[in-house]
Parts: structure tokens; sequence; C-alpha cells
């Protein structure tokens, strides 16, 4: 079947929430894809930040298909192996004291306001204060479910849904005065990525998250740092937040995760994690064998293959290249980033030169606003890869 025709039944049956490229794709191998006739395309989003294994990794595969063939789904009124596996394994990577698998990283925002909330609630016991606020960041991105959409600081996205839930207050990323000036005794968390993605992968200082750190300290506010994007080592350290050693009382995680099955989570810990209690949340499908056994096996190929060492030397590698191609270029004006999620600021429109190199050039690119072009591969790409990834965009920018 011709891609045109396959194109054409899409725009029939699927609702009309994305302006997709004119390219469907049919199988993957390592760091490459290959479309439906036959085309090879280099890889540079893995599916926004979600393959950070690439494709086709076999002991990856042969996990998966282990518990394919033994149980998919049972339901959290009983309990299942590969759950508490994959929950022992990411509790130790990350230092937190209880997980909650969800199906998706906005699905993992939700829990982790609601914790915000809860905590809050407990602590003023229902009383006057119990409706607690949440001061979150302005060019955020945190989902598109209606808590997390609430907490994305990018008024486009909320606009024509609200009204959105209430207690939402937006501070400037990077500068401590203005989440100070907003704290007040109804607030009850803070919320922010360590590198906002989304909105054009700016990375936090070192003074603000440790500046929020200590003002959530002083006033007893629960820190939630959103890892959906930047956590599972694309940032270099196995969760952003590890290279300030400010560790949150909420996380949340997802993308690569699961390898590329639909699996998040958020964890807590210290005073969150016993904030919700039987009955304050749940979920049909998360945490089941199949996805978390998925996550059971990234995790162990995170450790076995040192991936996150890894991300340290290709992403330095990855920043030297692009540094060179900034200086060769009229048309970029910026770099900023770390490990192996990094961003080219353009002069010009992003979306035509991401457009001609997947098009033209066979590379897998995306957006990070108008003028962003984010670099998310997956993790196990190496220096012949970047090399490759410069040339192609070189000719794409023209």
């Amino acid at each position: 079947m011709a891609d045109k025709e396959m194109m054409e039944r899409a725009e029939h049956v699927l609702y009309k929430t994305y302006n997709r490229y004119p390219v469907v794709f049919d199988h993957g191998k390592g760091v490459h894809l290959y479309d439906t006739e036959g085309k090879e395309y280099l890889d540079f989003g893995a599916g926004i930040a979600v393959m950070g294994l690439g494709y086709g990794d076999e002991e990856y595969t042969r996990a998966v298909k282990a518990q394919l063939d033994k149980l998919t789904h049972i339901s959290n009124l009983f309990y299942n192996e590969p759950s508490v596996r994959a929950g022992e394994k990411l509790l130790a990577a990350s230092g937190m004291d209880k997980v909650f698998f969800t199906n998706s990283g906005t699905e993992a925002v939700e829990g982790a306001l609601k914790i915000a909330r809860r905590y809050h609630y407990n602590k003023t016991q229902g009383g006057p204060q119990a409706a607690g606020e949440i001061i979150a960041m302005n060019r955020s991105f945190h989902g598109r479910s209606m808590g997390a959409l609430s907490v994305t600081g990018n008024s486009h996205y909320r606009e024509p849904f609200a009204p959105l839930i209430p207690g939402i207050r937006f501070a400037d990323f990077n500068d401590l005065d203005s989440v100070k000036a907003l704290v007040n005794e109804n607030t009850c968390a803070v919320i922010m990525e360590p590198i906002q993605g989304e909105g054009g992968v700016y990375p936090v200082t070192e003074e603000f998250i440790k500046g929020v750190r200590a003002l959530c300290d002083a006033h007893d506010l629960l820190l939630i740092l959103d890892e959906i994007q930047c956590g599972m080592g694309r940032s270099g350290e196995m969760f952003a937040w590890q290279h300030y050693g400010v560790k949150p009382d909420v996380m949340t995680v997802a993308k690569a995760l699961g390898g590329g099955l639909p699996v998040g989570a958020f964890l807590a810990c210290g005073k969150a994690a016993s904030a919700m209690v039987p009955g304050d949340h749940g979920t049909t499908y998360g945490g089941n064998p199949l996805v978390t056994a998925g996550a059971e096996a990234v995790l162990d190929i995170f450790e076995s293959r040192h991936i996150v060492e890894h991300v340290r030397e290709i992403g330095a590698y990855l920043w030297e290249k692009l540094e060179e191609l900034s200086a060769a270029s009229d048309k970029i004006c910026g770099h900023r980033g770390m490990g192996l999620i990094q961003g080219l600021e353009f002069t010009v429109p992003a979306g035509p030169i991401v457009s001609k190199a997947l098009l033209e050039e066979g590379l897998v690119l995306i957006g990070a606003g108008e003028r962003v072009i984010r670099f998310v591969p997956p993790l196990v790409i190496e220096r012949a890869d970047v090399d490759e990834m410069v040339k192609r965009l070189g000719r794409a920018i023209g």
C-alpha cells in the first residue's frame, strides 16, 4: 500500500489534533527508522525522548515477549512480580521511598498534584486554607490532561480549556524572587522541570533549584520535579536533579522508562510518601505486568551497559559538534542544554528546517517552540551518528 493512501485513510479515521509530516514509518533498527517505501531516516527525536534504547534492542524485546506469553494484565486488586521488581529498581536509582506506576507522563503529574493537595489538606486538617495553591513556572510543559495543563506555563495551551483547576500561580523559571513573591499561607507545592524541554530546552540554574528547595523547606511545601523528558539518563545523570544534589519530595518520570511501552510513574519520599491513603488514587492499567516488565528491562540495561556514562561522553561530543555548526551558520543564535537533551535556537522559524531535514535528508528532529530545534536522540547513539546528523542538518539549514 502506498504511503499516500495510508495517510488519506488516517485523515478520515483519526481525530485531527496533530499536523503530521507526510511519512509513514514501518520499522526501526538501532537509531534508524524506515518508512513503508524502505527509505532510511536517522532518528534524533526518539519518539519525543521515549526510545532511549533505540529500536529493536534484543535484550529488551526478549524480556517483553517473555512477559507477553505469561500475563499482561490483572488489575491492581492483586500483586504482580514485574511491578515490584521494577519499582525496587526505580527507587534504588532515584533514592525515593515509594512509587506509583501510571500509564503516561501527564497521569504522573496528575498524581503528583494530588499528593501536594492531600499533604496540604492533612496539614491544615481540612481548615480554611485546605485548598492549597501550587506555584508553577512560565514556559513550562507538564502535559495535556486538565490538571497537568493547569500547571503548564503557556497560555496558548491553557486558554481554550478554561476554567482549569484553581489555585495555580506562575513564577519565572530561574528567577527565585518571582517564586518568593508568590508564597503565602495557602501554598502547598512548587512544580518545575529541571530542564524545560517543550519550552525551549532551558536547564535550571544551581542557584535557582537550591533556592527553591530551601524555600520549600522553610515553608513546609512540597517540591515536585518533573523528570518526564529530562530524566532516565538523558541529562547525563539518571535524573537531572542529581546534577545539583537537590532531592525532590515528589518526582514524575515516563517517556524512556518503558522503552516504548506506555508507562510512567510518580515517586515520593519523606513526608510526601504517606500523604495519600488507600482510596485516594488509582488506575486500571497502570503498573500492569507487561509494561513494568518493559520498565524493569530498561532499568537493567541502563545499569549493565552503563548508559548514563555513555550519555555523558556522547552528550559532550554532541555539544562540541553543535557549537561548530552554530559558529558556521548565521541562522543559529543560541545553543543550550546538557547530555542528550540539547537545543539550537534560530533567527528564523525552525519548522521549515525540521521539515526539510526530514523529507530531503532523512533526519528526524523535533521543535521546541517556534525557533528552537530539540535534540533528544536515542541514548545509544555513537559519535558517527552525531557526525552524520550534523552533515544532514547542515544541508537542511542551507
